[in-house]
């Protein structure tokens, strides 16, 4: 079973071949080589693993990759969203124009590869109802959003000419996210549990009052697999689709915190007002019906509490 991983030394890349290396199968064969991608060097986690440092925007590349055809592909590389607003040149390029480059080379090779595409609930924009219905009509209110949409179509396009077998996955905000801060409008969500079980003081953006969905990065990963193990027949001519979330206020994770880590902790949280912040999280989405996920097998996060625990066993204790 051979795989390929593009934005593999993204969090979640990095997370998603950790998982694969250790259970060493998936879709029924033994995994013997993972293809790791990125624009920057990634860390090889088992002499299964090569990395390539490459740009699939630049010509060819896509095309290079794809010699010897993987089983399974994991395209995970991205522009996040506070990046994909300030630089829309940068987002366009990566988010559509990279997408549309590695589709293009599938399409043009020859082979069937499974093909796992992460989006995101930002394709959905206000007013919405609430619950979301997975197959509410996709009208995002950020360049990103849009990127993720454009992407899902093509992914749904591509499917539907037999160039590859498709199934892209919105995945809702990733909290707790491990690491530094990185440029995504809705980094905050992390950062109020991260840096206060570190010691250290962060800012609260938003009103404690937002409420939105949330997956921690196992779970993600979870959903990951799932979907590259899915048989095509369940899915049907649908590909693209909304996976469970915990969905919470700001206050219901601070009160989390407090309930794991003491009120020590949830102090060093500083209500700091940020209008450009605000105003792109307020058209998010908050709450959504994923019942087809769930009845396909993809399983959630038990909790906000859950969440926590599972940021402080996979990254702070192994950390």
């Amino acid at each position: 079973m051979h795989v390929l991983i593009t934005g593999a030394a993204g969090m979640l890349g990095r997370k998603l071949t950790k998982r694969l290396v250790n259970v060493g199968t998936l879709r029924g064969g033994s995994i013997d080589r993972i293809d790791l991608v990125d624009v920057v060097e990634t860390a090889a986690e088992d002499g299964i693993c090569s990395a390539n440092v490459a740009d699939i925007c630049e010509p060819g590349v896509a095309t290079e990759l794809l010699r010897p055809m993987p089983d399974v592909i994991f395209h995970l590389a991205g522009v996040v969203s506070g990046e994909a607003e300030a630089d829309f040149d940068k987002g366009m390029a990566v988010n559509v124009d990279g997408t549309r480059a590695l589709f293009d080379a599938l399409r043009l090779a020859e082979g069937m590869p499974r093909v796992v595409l992460t989006s995101s609930i930002a394709v959905f924009g206000a007013p919405f109802p609430d619950p979301i219905p997975d197959d509410f009509h996709l009208t995002p209110l950020t360049s990103y959003g849009m990127e993720k949409m454009v992407a899902e179509a093509l992914l749904a396009d591509y499917t539907r000419r037999g160039f590859f077998d498709g199934i892209g996955i919105r995945l809702p905000t990733i909290s707790v996210r491990p690491g530094l801060p990185n440029a995504a409008a809705s980094g905050f969500f992390s950062g109020i549990i991260r840096e206060p079980l570190a010691g250290t003081p962060t800012m609260l953006p938003v009103s404690r009052e937002v409420r939105h969905s949330h997956a921690s990065p196992r779970a993600a990963v979870g959903y990951m697999l799932h979907a590259a193990e899915l048989d095509s027949e369940a899915l049907g001519a649908r590909r693209n689709l909304t996976m469970p979330g915990v969905s919470v206020t700001v206050g219901e994770q601070i009160e989390a915190l407090t309930r794991i880590a003491g009120a020590e902790a949830a102090a060093l949280i500083v209500e700091s007002p940020d209008p450009t912040i605000a105003d792109i999280v307020s058209g998010w989405p908050e709450r959504f019906d994923t019942r087809r996920a769930l009845d396909l097998g993809f399983t959630p996060d038990e909790s906000y509490d859950a969440i926590i625990r599972a940021y402080l066993e996979d990254d702070v204790a192994s950390g």
